[in-house]
């Protein structure tokens, strides 16, 4: 089965700096796009940011300019390298990846445990 292993998350205090990182493994064909999305007591998921195979990268408007999303595809991973950290990050952060198991088959969506992220004030 496809597995998302997820590392990096932790206590930081505000303005501080935290790299996530989600490895996949498993019957892989072809990964479209890895990401990460969050999500805090009492919210929604959002995204936080993605990015296709091919490097290109999306972001929300909360944590532009302040983080990076990176990919290794030779190691199936996917990096959030995130700065100044504020309070309202904290939250548990979930990987997505869309992935083909095979190449007759159709994409799908496959999600991590989630790693939890806390930013004191």
């Amino acid at each position: 089965q496809v597995q998302l292993v997820e590392s990096g998350g932790g206590l930081v205090q505000a303005g501080g700096s935290l790299r996530l990182s989600c490895a996949a493994s498993g019957p892989i064909f072809s990964i479209s796009a890895m990401g990460w999305y969050r999500q805090a007591p009492g919210k929604q998921r959002e995204l936080v940011a993605a990015i296709t195979s091919g490097g290109d990268p999306n972001y929300a408007d909360s944590v532009k300019g302040r983080s990076t999303i990176s990919r290794d595809n030779a190691k199936n991973t996917v990096y959030l390298q995130m700065n100044s950290l504020k309070p309202e990050d904290t939250a548990v952060y979930l990987c997505n990846v869309r992935l083909k198991k095979r190449s007759w088959y159709p994409e799908d969506d496959y999600w991590g445990q989630g790693t939890q992220v806390t930013v004191s004030s």
